[in-house]
């Protein structure tokens, strides 16, 4: 898939994605794995939305983290990037080894309305990622790059910060710890850096107010989202073959209906007294 310009975002924008990044007021990122989910997160308010590359992966029935989704995760930048919130894309590292290759995406995410890119490092070698994010922030440079290192993810934390060191001085604009739980070291990484430090919320973990006084200033929801739908559905479908009904909040089919991104539809309701409409979105 190429994608044709549709939006450029606006410096503004740009801007003001990077103004929420706020010390003691952190940006709260959650993370959307399809449009329904991505217009139901900013219907409450939230003025920033992320992509899961989990969500999206697995929705498509492929790997994560395999250099496997581009095609998906640029298809859903296209549908969301004009949506009426800040929109940041989970591009794995990038779906390629070539900076070249990850820049000519990055670009293309920014000309469809993304404001933001998350590349992950996946412990392989730091001097590669610091070149992919330099060919980014020359090709996109108002794109904000989330530079995310795996080293507690998928290591012992060993080399953490050099990685760092090295990724903010490649330009990243923001750092990201995935793993990273325990409140002194999140503290010592906050001192050391010039840039963001972005942690994954874990329930397990310090709770977001936490963070925001430990100097955190972006808190992403990753895949917990699309992990916590997938596991509401089949304990419901669990609950009505057993007789029961389920509780929790939902969505009216007219609701959901309502996210579909503006074009000529026709639609056919799949409950009694759903109406068949035909029309266009304004």
């Amino acid at each position: 898939m190429t994608a044709e310009p549709q939006q450029t975002p606006s410096n503004r924008a740009a801007t003001d994605f990077a103004a929420l990044h706020r010390a003691g007021e952190p940006l709260l990122l959650p993370n959307a794995w399809d449009h329904a989910s991505a217009r139901a997160l900013a219907g409450q308010g939230f003025p920033a939305v992320g992509t899961t590359s989990l969500g999206v992966a697995a929705a498509a029935g492929l790997p994560d983290g395999a250099a496997a989704t581009r095609e998906e995760t640029l298809r859903l930048a296209v549908a969301l990037g004009s949506g009426p919130f800040l929109l940041s894309v989970d591009a794995e590292g990038g779906f390629s080894d070539d900076p070249g290759e990850v820049a000519e995406f990055a670009r293309e995410l920014y000309a469809v309305g993304a404001v933001g890119i998350n590349l992950e490092d996946g412990l392989g070698p730091a001097a590669r990622h610091a070149a992919k994010i330099e060919a980014v922030k020359r090709a996109a440079p108002g794109l904000f790059v989330n530079a995310r290192t795996d080293t507690h993810w998928l290591g012992d934390g060993d080399g953490t910060l050099a990685r760092l060191d090295a990724y903010q001085q490649a330009g990243a604009d923001g750092v990201f710890v995935p793993g990273l739980t325990d409140p002194r070291r999140i503290e010592t990484v906050v001192r050391h850096l010039e840039v963001p430090l972005n942690i994954l919320y874990s329930p397990g973990g310090p709770p977001v107010a936490r963070l925001a006084g430990l100097g955190v200033r972006r808190v992403s929801l990753g895949s917990l989202l699309y992990r916590r739908a997938l596991g509401a559905a089949v304990e419901a479908a669990a609950e009505f073959r057993a007789g029961r009904t389920p509780t929790g909040a939902t969505p009216s089919y007219d609701e959901v209906a309502g996210y579909a991104a503006p074009r000529l539809r026709v639609e056919g309701g799949d409950q009694p007294g759903d109406r068949a409409r035909v029309g266009r979105l304004a």
